[in-house]
């Protein structure tokens, strides 16, 4: 099946479909599911960004006190330096 709708055509439609997407009082519901994936095929999202750097790494609390206790020396369990 095409669709061959105008811009001002999809536009109605997308507007019609945010009405009764929002408006429904479950929104979980398989009927609003489903008008969420009509909208998606009209409108797709758009593609989300990745973050731009790694999370940051933190260390334990015990191996920061035990660094830091040691003059910049880190010990293990075991009483070693490392």
């Amino acid at each position: 099946m095409d669709l061959s709708l105008t811009d001002e055509e999809t536009e109605a439609l997308l507007r019609e479909l945010d009405k009764l997407i929002d408006g429904d009082r479950y929104q979980f519901s398989a009927r609003v599911r489903m008008l969420k994936a009509i909208r998606a095929k009209i409108r797709p999202e758009p593609v989300r960004k990745p973050l731009q750097s790694p999370p940051k790494q933190y260390a334990s609390p015990e191996r920061v006190r035990l660094r830091d206790g040691a003059a910049g020396a880190e010990i293990s369990r075991d009483g070693k330096h490392t």
